[in-house]
């Protein structure tokens, strides 16, 4: 993530702050809130991305919920307060 990190950080500071700092940024964004995600809980988003990348069954639906709101727990116990 790291490197990630330093190429955002590289964008903020390349481009002045508003819409199109906002445009250009925003893959880099994305990506590091994902490795990020990835990092802290590995499981609970291996889960989300495998059980949520596609329109399955009911219960694939349903299993895709589960996941999501394992992911939102595991994600909170690592918010501070």
């Amino acid at each position: 993530c790291d490197r990630l990190h330093r190429a955002l950080s590289d964008c903020h500071r390349r481009i002045a702050a508003g819409p199109s700092r906002d445009a250009a940024c925003r893959f880099l964004n994305r990506s590091l809130a994902q490795c990020l995600v990835s990092e802290v809980c590995p499981t609970e988003s291996n889960a989300v991305r495998s059980l949520c990348s596609s329109a399955g069954t009911a219960v694939k639906r349903r299993q895709c919920r589960e996941a999501q709101i394992s992911l939102s727990a595991c994600l909170s116990r690592f918010q501070s307060e």
